[in-house]
């Protein structure tokens, strides 16, 4: 096998490196490292290198430091060394410590490439890393696209040796009698991908000898096929988002359609039930969608069960929340519940950062006008009993809107005005010492605090942004 022409041709064929630009090698001194280098050099790109020194493998550590050191003065290729204490960033941040080795690793390269204007970061995973990845992706159930496996380019992370595999790479090194260091920790049994690459690989291939080439193969062609299922996905999932405002992705206010007729709120991702259960997929084109916001396959498959479920089934991941509500799906940011606001007398209280109650006392005479902004409300003073509470509405709670008869339950109320479960969740209500409501706030005042032809003194409140 003529390795340089192979990896020539793969590199040409997925567009990986440019001439003239500056490559930046990831060079740990085992051989898929020191064989990417040597090729790289060997075809004629301008590569510097960088080796992370991560301080887990005592000497064995420092003796690989001291290799590539030796191997970039050979090769007049410049080199730059970091250092990290690994297991103090892991510990501090409750990672593992191959999470942590990862994080510390490619935060220094992408700072790296910016520093010496490199253009690509190239990393040597090779075919049988694909292999191991594809049979680990299959396990965890990460679906169609795990298959595709390792892919030659993720921005500037760049990966030519995939078209060669471990053997091939070291029987080409032997050829050229290049030496490399072995990281003694692959061989152990104690990380996950060891024993795939140690104990599942070797079964499957003396099971079936073409195993590792047959996987690789299904994994090219799934990469294939999902060029094409991911643009039918995509076409499907843009069809059924209303609404887009807090794509991470950052998709303009004109993807909006008929706010009012979905009851959207100001910043949420809002997709139409009935338009997602119309496409050939729902559960996959629902899974596209949220897979951005953090919600995993297995929650995305219940989720896809329960379209058809009341208003009000609740779904969270680690920063979102996800609501069933009225033939629609929201998605919106997780944010921190409002602890009860204890309003000794009169004056102006932050209720939360932008937000804040403002109550003052004022004379009912023949002058007095009633309040007719929905954010503002005049009671009678008489009526009331301080300390008030500012707090968000609670299962049960009635009152007695202004302007109905009788009492009502504010859920009822709420559903009455059109509120989504959103707006509902995060309603305040504010109630006087006795626990009397005094204001659904932006909405009604109680009946029983309103201003009569008998009352003399009042109470102004108003919420007011700042």
């Amino acid at each position: 096998m003529d390795v340089l022409k192979t990896v020539s041709e793969y590199i040409s064929a997925n567009s990986l490196l440019t001439r003239d630009a500056l490559h930046l090698v990831a060079l740990s001194g085992g051989a898929d490292s020191v064989a990417l280098l040597r090729i790289l050099l060997l075809l004629g790109y301008k590569t510097e290198a960088v080796h992370c020194n991560f301080h887990l493998r005592g000497r064995e550590s420092d003796r690989d430091e001291d290799f590539v050191k030796k191997l970039c003065d050979d090769n007049n290729v410049p080199l730059h060394i970091v250092h990290f204490d690994t297991r103090a960033y892991a510990g501090l941040h409750h990672k593992s410590i191959e999470l942590a080795a990862r994080d510390l690793r490619y935060a220094y390269f992408k700072k790296l490439r910016a520093d010496i204007g490199a253009e690509t970061i190239c990393v040597a995973h090779h075919r049988d890393d694909n292999v191991e990845t594809v049979l680990m992706n299959i396990v965890r159930g990460t679906g169609i696209n795990g298959l595709t496996g390792i892919r030659p380019r993720n921005g500037y992370i760049i990966r030519p040796l995939l078209c060669l595999g471990r053997v091939e790479i070291e029987n080409w090194l032997q050829s050229i009698k290049q030496e490399y260091v072995t990281d003694s920790t692959n061989l152990e049994l104690d990380a996950t991908r060891n024993r795939y690459r140690l104990k599942v690989i070797p079964l499957l291939n003396d099971i079936t000898p073409s195993a590792s080439e047959n996987i690789n193969r299904t994994s090219r062609l799934m990469t294939e096929a999902c060029k094409i299922f991911d643009e039918a996905i995509s076409r499907h999932a843009e069809e059924v988002i209303v609404s887009d405002t807090l794509s991470p992705d950052g998709q303009s206010e004109q993807n909006v359609k008929s706010k009012d007729a979905y009851n959207i709120p100001d910043s949420a991702l809002v997709i139409d039930i009935e338009k997602l259960k119309s496409t050939p997929s729902p559960e996959y084109v629902l899974y596209r969608i949220l897979r951005n916001y953090g919600f995993s396959s297995a929650q995305t498959e219940q989720i896809s069960l329960n379209l058809d479920a009341r208003t009000g089934a609740y779904y969270s991941s680690g920063c979102f929340q996800l609501a069933i509500n009225r033939g629609s799906i929201i998605v919106y940011r997780k944010s921190e519940p409002l602890k009860p606001l204890c309003i000794p007398e009169p004056g102006n209280y932050v209720i939360r950062d932008g937000l804040r109650i403002s109550i003052k006392p004022v004379i009912i005479d023949s002058s007095f006008k009633i309040p007719k902004d929905k954010n503002r409300i005049c009671i009678d003073a008489a009526n009331v009993v301080f300390p008030l509470v500012l707090r968000t509405v609670a299962d049960g709670d009635r009152f007695m809107p202004f302007g109905m008869r009788g009492s009502k339950l504010v859920s009822d109320y709420l559903t009455d005005r059109k509120k989504n479960i959103i707006e509902k969740r995060g309603q305040l209500i504010l109630t006087d010492n006795t626990g009397m409501p005094l204001w659904l706030v932006c909405e009604r005042p109680d009946n029983r605090v309103c201003i009569t032809d008998k009352s003399s003194a009042g109470l102004l409140i108003s919420v007011v942004s700042l």
